[in-house]
């Protein structure tokens, strides 16, 4: 491979070769990850690998008609290839119904979103961090503990025909713990930090641990109406599935449920989301999109009403609005989602319960229809019945079934306490609180 100098001197070659072809608009985005994962089952570290990936992504466009290609190969014979490959299928593609140039820069960025993340990298360090998680669920009750730890340092270099010549760098680590204090009774928490200063080891594994040991003896649930407790897991799993059905693309092909729904109630008045990746030493921090836009706070629902889809300059031309910098060149995506903080304390949210679930984690949301956003997940790990107050038995065995407006319209209240989560089934960050659910429908597992 040729040296890292010469390989973040690409995009640039690559959105001129583009031009010199006779692209109207060219994007070439470089990303050169160095990552270490941690795995770890039974108490012990299993697996310990240190990874390095570079990744092209390509653009290009010949007005109307626009194709993206991904290569990790970067060898000349590659490289030729490729731009070969997407130059002839971009003259012969079905156009789009709308041509929008790519953002005419240079634009200025937020100087502190250029450089974002202070994390340790070092092995030992990483060590430190697995072993205090772990140590920390035992004390709490588990008998056992799994899960992973990833630490990434990212370099991004972004070109484009607009203009455009901007690189930024990001540090970041991410954990997740599983608890068990028996086979059937298990907890699991997860978290993400740009900085080391907001990592807590201790505190995910002790949230798993305590959920394991309240798991021990579960019964099995009974199917129902309840108003529900979900917790930051959950709740994190909700809003990453809304920050997608908020893309304009998903809108315009149908696959969304806020489809005709802007400047409408599509959540309680309790509920207000945010898009923000200008926090400084978060996850999801950004400075540029991926079509060199500098990045934004962007108000997607407030108290309940659907402010703004996302977009990308393709689909604001089609909207007849402008882009929220949250290109996808192709798909607008959220990049840090931020739930408003509630008044209530995790304790208060539950005292106010006669009859009702805590839902601590779920996997595997499935739709049955996503225009309609008719869907159902499985809950994982503790799943508790509150009684008169107070969290009484765990239970087992019950699916949550429901409509993704009609659960969000049903947000009674917040906790002011909030986690950002990230893991495997929260693909964008989401900074969650607790959140009380009324009306909420259980049936039994098939699972």
């Amino acid at each position: 491979m040729s040296t890292t100098l010469e390989v973040q001197e690409l995009p640039r070659k690559l959105v001129r070769k583009f031009l010199k072809l006779g692209a109207s608009d060219a994007a070439v985005r470089l990303n050169i990850s160095n990552s270490t994962m941690i795995r770890f089952s039974n108490n012990n570290i299993t697996i310990s690998n240190s990874f390095k990936n570079v990744m092209l992504e390509m653009y290009v466009a010949f007005k109307e008609r626009r194709v993206t290609g991904t290569i990790t190969d970067l060898s000349q014979a590659s490289i030729e290839r490729t731009v070969e490959r997407l130059v002839s299928t971009a003259k012969t593609v079905q156009p789009s119904d709308v041509y929008a140039p790519l953002p005419n820069g240079p634009f200025k960025y937020n100087k502190r979103l250029l450089k974002v993340g202070k994390v340790a990298m070092e092995p030992n360090i990483l060590i430190d961090h697995v072993n205090a998680a772990v140590n920390s669920a035992i004390s709490a009750g588990a008998k056992r503990v799994a899960g992973s730890l990833r630490s990434m340092n990212d370099k991004t270099v972004l070109c484009t025909s607009g203009n455009v010549e901007a690189s930024s760098t990001k540090s970041a680590v991410a954990l997740s713990v599983r608890a068990f204090a028996a086979d059937d009774a298990t907890g699991q928490f997860a978290t993400v930090a740009a900085d080391s200063s907001e990592f807590r080891p201790e505190e995910v594994g002790s949230i798993a641990g305590e959920i394991a040991k309240m798991a021990l003896n579960p019964v099995e649930g009974e199917p129902g109406k309840y108003d529900a407790i979900l917790g930051p897991m959950t709740f994190a799993h909700i809003v990453d599935e809304f920050g997608s059905a908020a893309s304009a693309f998903n809108v315009d092909i149908g696959a969304s449920f806020l489809v005709d729904m802007l400047g409408k109630q599509v959540a309680s008045q309790k509920f207000t989301l945010i898009d923000d990746p200008t926090l400084h030493n978060t996850y999801g921090a950004e400075p540029f999109d991926d079509e060199g836009l500098p990045t934004r706070r962007n108000v997607i629902v407030e108290n309940g009403i659907l402010k703004t889809y996302l977009h990308n300059s393709t689909t604001a031309k089609r909207h007849g609005t402008v882009s929220t910098a949250n290109a996808g060149i192709i798909v607008p995506t959220p990049f840090n989602l931020v739930v408003e903080a509630g008044d209530k304390t995790f304790e208060k949210l539950i005292s106010g319960i006669d009859r009702g679930i805590y839902v601590t984690n779920d996997w595997y949301l499935r739709y049955s229809n996503y225009r309609e956003g008719d869907f159902s997940t499985v809950p994982r790990d503790g799943l508790f019945v509150i009684k008169n107050g107070s969290i009484e038995v765990p239970i087992k065995g019950l699916r949550l079934v429901g409509n993704m407006i009609k659960l969000l319209g049903s947000v009674a209240a917040l906790s002011a306490e909030r986690h950002w989560i990230e893991w495997w089934e929260v693909e964008t960050p989401v900074y969650a609180p607790w959140a009380l659910v009324t009306d909420v429908e259980f049936t039994k597992s098939t699972l």
